[in-house]
């Protein structure tokens, strides 16, 4: 089994999405003690922005270029047509995706390639894998207590989806702005959570 990590904080190994995701690898190799882990860390200007022949090629009937932004989105999709898993970590910035995830998924969802448009519209070409989404928010989106619209989750989903991964599933820690002793309720549901899931 590959695994797939894509880690999009600025914030790196120190970030408490990276320690999510973390923990859902470490369930996933408790399942599978062979899985291999392909680190993929996007953040700090990792990946070059999109150039001109990219976005050419996006409205075009063929490619233009087989080198540059089509080049390195080439190596990005078939490091995720390798993986069996998917988990990404990512923080929620002015309640969507940070930048950095924006990009890698610019790189990744390219007409031709992992998606294609018919009459009925968009339709993905990758083949389906589970992806495991870890999120962390200063503050709080879901539940009762939740105080700030969510733009992040629905757009992942609609996005893999339309590149046809449609098997998301998202674990959260909100609130990381709060106090500490909030903070850590909220890590001990997320690990209940967790435990829960993967328990099944």
């Amino acid at each position: 089994m590959n695994i797939l990590h894509v880690s999009a904080s600025p914030r790196g190994q120190a970030s408490e999405s990276n320690a999510l995701s973390l923990k859902i690898i470490e369930c996933l190799r408790q399942r599978h003690p062979e899985a291999e882990v392909i680190q993929r860390s996007i953040a700090a200007n990792a990946l070059a922005p999109v150039d001109e022949p990219y976005a050419t090629s996006q409205q075009s009937l063929v490619d233009v270029s087989s080198e540059g932004s089509m080049a390195q989105s080439e190596r990005l999709v078939q490091e995720l047509e390798l993986a069996d898993v998917v988990v990404i970590a990512t923080p929620m910035h002015n309640y969507s995706v940070p930048a950095a995830l924006k990009l890698w998924l610019d790189h990744i969802a390219r007409v031709r390639r992992t998606f294609d448009i018919s009459a009925q519209g968009k339709i993905g070409l990758l083949q389906d894998r589970p992806v495991f989404v870890a999120i962390a928010s200063g503050g709080r989106f879901s539940g009762e207590r939740a105080h700030q619209p969510d733009f992040l989750t629905p757009y992942l989903k609609t996005i893999l989806g339309m590149i046809g991964l449609h098997d998301v599933t998202f674990f959260t820690v909100e609130g990381t702005a709060s106090r500490p002793e909030a903070l850590a309720q909220t890590r001990r549901q997320t690990d209940q959570a967790l435990h829960d899931y993967f328990a099944t």
